[in-house]
């Protein structure tokens, strides 16, 4: 067993682990990453950047459509095989040398294998080979594992080898038939972009669709997915499934129901990347959650165990999590260098923001974009506040945007501080609106300033002018 010692060890190398030891040799420490898998993690091969581009092509076609003048040079539908291929050009065709060679660039070390703690700061990384390389930080090691799909108990589910988010990603062909189990985030936008490249398609949405989001959200969602020719079974449950001899799928609804596909999708939750991490060995029990405090340290690790990202189950965001982590890293350098360290709200060591102010997109059609809280979220947290709504399809800048453009807006002020603390859009493009949303939010932007903050005619950007107008001085 050889043995290596850095400054710093980074257990994950997706978006977040990267991140983490960059922000790390920035500040002039050594750090290396540990990936058991391809280097760039879920969000480059099979979750963010390779579902977006399956979704992408279908917004583009159904804009162009709603555009006279664009609609009438618009001839069939959508060629699936091209839109697999360039899927597969953004998931780099499911290799790594770029972000490996990337990783080179920024001075960071990379061990292949399977990272398993056995001591404090001590991590073992045995590689396909089977030989094992033993690391030592000085300083910290960093969980960056992040999640995989929960396969929830359902009689006949695992044996029937389902999809989950990976393989709807990485599908090589088109399903004739295809059942999603849930109808959250992942589930809302693999029915969008299956239901587009022609596949038949049926939602078992238990708890609505987007139960998480504003109810309006949900609802128009529902609408254009069932427009769209999707099957919407809200309040339905699988209780069994079975896939027979030639390959189909039989899901058997409570009451006794059976519905008969190609393929079915779980699409019910995340479970952490961290039953085989050598939790035991550090008195922590394998496959939980990892459980951090302000500073992301593992609360019953003691102070040189810290976890960033999705394993934290703080925000179950990339992005949120590449936010973590840069905060994360610049603290770690921080205390090795002696300097203070900034946790209070805002910090610059904070990730304040993972409790006011996470921004996500849901790209369905129409897309979903929102920031903080939801209405429902800001009265259970005992904020005096008002809700604020307008058609944003009734904006100058919508209209142009889009022949029958149909969205809506909503935005929830905090009345007794007279500041925003969630907004939602809902509407085709309202993803490039979000960030105004963010800054407004996270910045806590007084009303009374925000009317200063003139938006550009004719743009979609004026909703804010009429939230605020419909809100009044």
């Amino acid at each position: 067993m050889s043995d290596n010692t850095y400054d710093v060890i980074v257990i994950g190398a997706g978006p977040v682990g990267e991140n983490v030891a960059d922000r790390v040799v920035q500040g002039g420490l050594t750090a290396a990453i540990v990936e058991r898998e391809l280097v760039g993690g879920e969000c480059s091969y099979w979750a963010c950047m390779p579902t977006k581009a399956l979704l992408r092509s279908a917004s583009a076609l159904r804009a162009a459509r709603q555009l006279p003048g664009a609609r009438e040079a618009v001839t069939g539908d959508l060629d699936a095989a091209a839109v697999l291929g360039r899927r597969d050009s953004f998931a780099s065709n499911w290799r790594d040398d770029g972000q490996v060679s990337w990783l080179e660039s920024a001075g960071i070390a990379l061990h292949r294998g399977q990272g398993r703690i056995s001591s404090a700061r001590v991590v073992d990384v045995t590689g396909a080979d089977g030989v094992t390389t033993r690391l030592t930080a000085r300083h910290a090691v960093v969980v960056a594992t992040g999640t995989g799909a929960l396969i929830p108990d359902i009689d006949g589910l695992r044996e029937s080898a389902p999809w989950t988010s990976r393989e709807a990603a990485s599908a090589k062909s088109v399903p004739g038939r295809l059942v999603v189990i849930g109808a959250g985030v992942v589930g809302a936008e693999m029915a969008t972009a299956f239901a587009a490249l022609g596949s038949t398609v049926t939602v078992l949405a238990r708890d609505g669709v987007l139960p998480q989001a504003e109810p309006f959200a949900g609802e128009l969602v529902t609408e254009s997915l069932r427009d769209a020719g999707v099957t919407v079974r809200t309040g339905a449950e699988a209780v069994s499934v079975k896939r027979d001899d030639a390959g189909a799928v039989h899901v058997t609804l409570a009451g006794g129901e059976v519905i008969e596909a190609d393929e079915v999708l779980v699409a019910i939750g995340r479970t952490p990347h961290t039953r085989d991490l050598g939790l035991e060995n550090i008195g922590l029990t394998p496959g939980d959650w990892l459980t951090v405090d302000d500073a992301l340290r593992v609360t019953a690790a003691g102070d040189w165990l810290y976890a960033a990202g999705d394993v934290n189950r703080r925000v179950l965001l990339t992005h949120q999590g590449k936010y973590q982590a840069r905060a994360l890293g610049d603290a770690i350098v921080a205390r090795a260098k002696g300097e203070p360290v900034d946790t209070g709200a805002w910090g610059r060591h904070a990730v304040t923001a993972d409790e006011r102010a996470v921004p996500q997109v849901v790209f369905t059609d129409p897309e979903i974009a929102s920031v903080g809280l939801t209405a429902a979220a800001a009265g259970a947290a005992g904020l005096n506040i008002r809700v604020v709504d307008y058609d944003l399809g009734s904006v100058a800048g919508s209209s142009l945007h889009a022949d029958g453009y149909r969205g809506r807006a909503r935005m929830v002020v905090d009345e007794d501080r007279r500041v925003i603390v969630g907004v939602t859009l809902a509407g085709p493009d309202v993803a490039e609106l979000l960030h105004a949303a963010t800054i407004a939010v996270a910045g806590e932007v007084p009303l009374d300033r925000l009317w200063h903050a003139v938006p550009a005619f004719p743009t979609m950007s004026e909703i804010w002018l009429r939230l605020l107008e419909t809100y009044g001085r």
